[in-house]
């Protein structure tokens, strides 16, 4: 298989694990709000009030994210919103980690202050949420995807590549 021939696969398992991380993340935060809104407050970076609300909208957005991407739909723009909301995490973590902050990220947790005894993982969830701008730094580049909506109504790789 040739190098352009690869690119439609591995964009579609950009696209497939970048929805996966999305969606889980949306899902393990919607069923309850307001703890999304204590994460996002615990990073300190805005009023209380702002906090809950962005910590309401948070994980829908990233649900919403995820289905887009699975689906294939919009997926440059999919992976700019992503490329864009990652940076703004990746921002926040090193924020808090300057700022001597004892805090669980709340990517795929609750999140919040850490109990006593435990300590910021603040190195692993910013080399984590890279790997995941990774992700969406190759959709920006290469959005033609296999098996995608865009696919279907664009024209282009839908199929197993028998093109």
């Amino acid at each position: 298989m040739t190098r352009e021939k690869a690119w439609p696969w591995i964009a579609t398992a950009a696209r497939a694990g970048l929805a996966g991380v999305w969606i889980a993340a949306g899902a393990l935060k919607v069923g309850d709000l307001a703890a999304s809104g204590r994460a996002v407050n615990a990073y300190q970076l805005m009023p209380y009030e702002t906090a809950k609300v962005v910590g309401a909208v948070q994980p829908v957005l990233e649900i919403a994210l995820g289905l887009l991407l699975l689906a294939g739909l919009a997926v440059r723009l999919s992976a700019g919103l992503s490329a864009a909301l990652l940076t703004i995490f990746i921002a926040g973590i090193g924020s808090a980690w300057a700022r001597g902050l004892r805090i669980d990220c709340g990517c795929f947790s609750a999140g919040g202050e850490l109990g006593a005894g435990q300590s910021p993982q603040y190195a692993a969830e910013i080399a984590r949420d890279l790997g995941f701008l990774l992700l969406a730094g190759i959709l920006l580049w290469r959005p033609r995807t296999r098996y995608s909506l865009d696919g279907l109504l664009l024209g282009g790789p839908t199929d197993g590549g028998k093109r």
